[in-house]
């Protein structure tokens, strides 16, 4: 069996997913919303607002490894 990692190496090794994590998905939600542009004014408002909240729903269970 192996060891838990301590908290400090969860912390460390979280930390460096929620990095590349953010990165890949900043990349990726300006690509789609460089698209938007030329279609209704509320159309690119509404995506950025949603886009601007929804990185942090798949980190939640990142977020409770981390501090466990």
């Amino acid at each position: 069996m192996s060891k838990p990692l301590p908290p400090g190496a969860r912390k460390a090794l979280g930390s460096l997913a929620i990095l590349v994590w953010l990165t890949v998905y900043i990349v990726v939600a300006v690509m789609i919303g460089e698209r938007l542009h030329g279609l209704h004014p509320i159309v690119p408002l509404i995506y950025y607002a949603i886009a601007g909240v929804a990185w942090a729903l798949p980190l939640r269970g990142l977020f409770k490894w981390m501090t466990s």
